[in-house]
């Protein structure tokens, strides 16, 4: 067995957890040649350094390690060495175990020599985790943070949303028709000085246009404050006074974690977006419709610079979860959209299919012929986005930007909404 052409005699398993590590060591015949229980320090690290240097480990011949997580200390240090590293599925690694053992028996050292016989047995069967450069792994935490601060966000304004309608409808139907709701920034800066219905009966219309100025608005600010003044004085149900002000004083509690999640996932937007425009492959994955710099990080955090990682755009297409899957079985074949998929990627690209509706023509007529063909609304979009991956895949091998009339030959200019005029 090789990898890059040079042979690996032995090869390492390391069963992981919070304190301590289980490594083991077998040949390329199955025989363990150690075991070893290390701490989750600087000093375990050199522990398994030396194990590995003892066993034949060296610059020109790394000992590739099998562990069940892709994340972690131990994994960048080991990613550090420039030794191929594989990330085994638990469930992956469950099943193999059954092969060793019938009575099912589980310890740590066991599964520690169970991801070492899987590199000896299936390597060629793994992958190993990418090369991506320091940027690049940089911009995955920066871009995941965000999007986990933007799901936090939507947890949050679903939260206040749903208990405001409990005793304030009056603050919800002054900002219904506002892009983002009661999550903008006016309608946050007016709640926090108004929790209640009868605080903001009691807003003068002086006093909301200084909220308004406070909150950022520039433009229109007398004509929005008699408006917001209007609604907060139409006729409504009400709770009790006392029932009222503790409703209150919870709003105010949900809206001080509404608070940190916007200012959360706005700093780390402008953070994702300052390493993105760094990165050189931004040019190529911007020049896409539909991709600006948050959504294009978004695709680089999950795809990585390595070139070697996807062997062809079809790999790419079914980690993106864009490629459908074929069930065959005799007369049988049915064809379904893959649910096993990255699920960050497959979320960004719904965003980017959907914005390149209107960013390219090429890319609305095929969604419309798609949708003619019978596919509804998300169905089409995948294909869209299905589509965008192979050209992506593409451009990143040769290093070329994207190109309309290449990408969409010979279509016909789609009329485009008047706004992306």
């Amino acid at each position: 067995m090789e990898i890059a052409g040079l042979p690996v005699p032995v090869f390492c398993g390391v069963d992981w957890a919070e304190d301590h590590h289980d490594v083991a060591l077998v040949d390329a015949g199955g025989t363990r040649l150690a075991k070893l229980r290390i701490s989750d320090d600087a000093a375990g690290f050199a522990q398994l350094t030396a194990l590995l240097t003892e066993h034949g480990d060296s610059k020109d011949h790394k000992i590739p390690v099998a562990i069940e997580t892709s994340r972690g200390l131990l994994v960048a240090c080991l990613r550090a060495t420039g030794r191929p590293v594989f990330a085994i599925n638990p469930l992956a690694v469950a099943r193999y175990r059954d092969r060793h053992s019938v009575a099912r028996k589980k310890s740590d050292a066991i599964d520690a020599a169970v991801l070492a016989n899987i590199l000896r047995t299936d390597m060629a069967a793994h992958r190993p985790l990418p090369k991506d450069s320091e940027l690049a792994q940089a911009i995955a935490v920066l871009a995941r943070a965000q999007q986990d601060a933007v799901w936090d966000r939507v947890q949050a304004h679903n939260k206040l949303r749903s208990q405001l309608r409990e005793f304030y409808p009056a603050i919800l139907a002054a900002f219904a028709d506002k892009r983002g709701g009661i999550c903008s920034p006016e309608a946050r800066t007016i709640l926090a000085k108004a929790p209640t219905p009868a605080a903001a009966a009691r807003l003068t219309r002086r006093r909301l246009q200084s909220l308004l100025r406070q909150a950022g608005r520039l433009r229109g600010i007398e004509a929005e404050a008699d408006r917001i003044h209007e609604v907060f004085h139409r006729e409504y149900l009400h709770q009790p006074p006392q029932v009222e002000a503790a409703f209150g004083q919870q709003a105010t509690a949900l809206l001080r974690q509404l608070e940190a999640a916007c200012t959360n996932a706005d700093q780390l937007e402008a953070a994702t977006r300052e390493s993105f425009d760094q990165h050189p492959d931004a040019s190529i994955i911007s020049s896409f419709p539909g991709l600006g710099s948050l959504t294009g990080a978004r695709v680089l955090a999950e795809i990585g610079d390595d070139r070697a990682r996807f062997t062809t755009a079809g790999s790419m297409k079914a980690y993106a979860g864009s490629a459908p899957v074929t069930r065959a079985s005799g007369k049988s074949c049915t064809v379904m959209a893959r649910r096993v998929k990255n699920q960050r990627l497959a979320a960004a690209g719904y965003v980017w299919a959907f914005a390149s509706l209107t960013a390219s023509s090429g890319a609305r007529a095929h969604y419309d012929r798609r949708k003619e063909a019978g596919d509804r609304h998300v169905a089409a979009q995948r294909n869209l986005f299905n589509r965008f991956m192979g050209m992506l895949f593409h451009c990143l091998q040769h290093g070329e930007h994207y190109d309309e009339e290449t990408a969409f030959p010979n279509q016909p200019a789609a009329q485009l909404p008047a706004e992306a005029a």
